[in-house]
């Protein structure tokens, strides 16, 4: 009897270890494998956005509670595309109350947080540059406005952008040209048709975006457009279209009969 008491006494404490681990696991220690295990069965429908966004900033924070977060930044850009395209000044600005248990606490943005979410928007424009690679661009509209938005919809200052296309218009490179200010990015015609010509690019498209939101065409816009036009004409390129983008749409010169 006396030999066995010991170990009664240290199966009960282990017993009471075990519980007050128990407890002092954070509700969520299983949520996110219960997370996990759900898109791993169901497939990339199988969560909202706010719980995909949950698992994405795992990472950034593996032993907080990302819900909250990821609420708060859905309800403050949006939607998860709007998220994932915000540029990282934006990000860096974020200032988010998140209720916790011990009430509202001010939150930010870290660097891992900010990473994610980068590596994210790279995934998603390199799929969908390389859906353009694939097939013909003109018979591809939606595919060329939906990547062009994505990379350039929410840039907070100007850009030039030049999709440079062969002779049977698919995609041979991408690129910014210029980058410019919150309304103007400097475009030189002859550096432009210079390019063209060192990739053996038969036809272009041209893409710049509007910071303030607002797609409409401006003068010089236009005017520029046709200048490119004229000296891409001499050397046998052909300017397919100017597209103008911004957090409010798009606009095509060719669609708007400006070139």
């Amino acid at each position: 009897m006396a030999g066995g008491k010991p170990s009664q006494v240290g199966d009960s404490a282990k017993a009471a270890q075990a519980n007050a681990d128990a407890d002092a696991k954070p509700h969520y220690h299983g949520h996110r494998a219960r997370l996990r295990q759900r898109l791993l069965d169901g497939g990339t429908d199988a969560l909202p956005d706010y719980e995909l966004l949950e698992l994405m900033l795992t990472p950034a924070d593996p032993r907080g509670d990302t819900k909250p977060l990821a609420k708060a930044l859905l309800k403050q850009f949006g939607d998860l595309p709007r998220l994932i395209a915000a540029p990282i000044e934006d990000l860096r600005k974020v200032e988010i109350v998140v209720e916790t248990a011990r009430g509202p606490v001010t939150r930010r943005l870290n660097d891992a947080a900010i990473a994610v979410l980068q590596i994210q928007r790279a995934i998603a424009l390199r799929l969908l540059r390389q859906e353009l690679r694939e097939r013909a661009v003109l018979s591809s509209w939606k595919q060329v406005l939906a990547y062009v938005r994505a990379a350039m919809a929410h840039e907070r200052t100007e850009q030039f952008r030049i999709l440079f296309l062969d002779k049977k218009n698919q995609l041979i490179k991408d690129e910014v040209q210029q980058r410019g200010t919150v309304d103007h990015a400097p475009v030189y015609p002859r550096e432009v048709v210079k390019r063209a010509l060192e990739l053996d690019a038969s036809a272009l498209i041209l893409v710049h975006n509007h910071p303030s939101g607002d797609p409409t065409p401006s003068r010089s816009d236009i005017d520029m457009t046709k200048e490119i036009q004229k000296a891409a004409a001499a050397l046998g390129v052909l300017v397919h279209d100017h597209l103008i983008v911004g957090a409010d749409g798009h606009a095509s010169l060719k669609g708007l009969g400006l070139m």
